[in-house]
């Protein structure tokens, strides 16, 4: 349904997770290197339950990489602190790709600067961010729901 963008993940609970939630919404979870860890650790295969071999997972050298195999008009949005519109913003199409960053610095500041227009962020107070995991599932779950209005 939709397809979930992880670049550089570092923590292997988190990438679990959102595999379980990519496995829920019919959506597919794009792991893009390097990351942090490896795809036969423990705690991945823990935190993704006995789900994690059902996961529709791709595995990309590059974000360029990724962009290249798909057609022109995809639409990405780029979850970030630094974005100015918020995820309930916009409305949200099937197969729009959702692409976050690593947990301790987010998406590399050059893919944000040539993105500008497609940043979008999640209003929060009191905190300069989310844990990652519970960021995909709250702007995942509003795309699904859009789909199902």
């Amino acid at each position: 349904m939709f397809n979930v963008v992880l670049v550089e993940p570092e923590i292997p609970p988190n990438t679990g997770n959102i595999g379980r939630l990519c496995l829920a919404t019919r959506s597919t979870l794009h792991l893009v290197k390097p990351l942090g860890f490896s795809l036969d650790n423990r705690e991945l295969r823990r935190a993704g339950l006995d789900y994690w071999d059902e996961v529709s997972l791709q595995l990309w050298d590059s974000f360029d990489a990724l962009r290249r195999t798909q057609p022109s008009g995809t639409r990405y949005f780029f979850l970030t602190t630094k974005g100015k519109r918020s995820y309930h913003d916009i409305r949200f199409q099937k197969d729009d790709f959702l692409v976050f960053g690593r947990e301790t610095k987010g998406l590399p500041e050059d893919l944000l600067a040539a993105n500008i227009d497609h940043r979008i962020t999640i209003p929060m107070h009191g905190t300069r961010s989310l844990n990652l995991a519970t960021a995909v599932a709250i702007v995942l779950f509003e795309a699904v729901r859009q789909q199902q209005a």
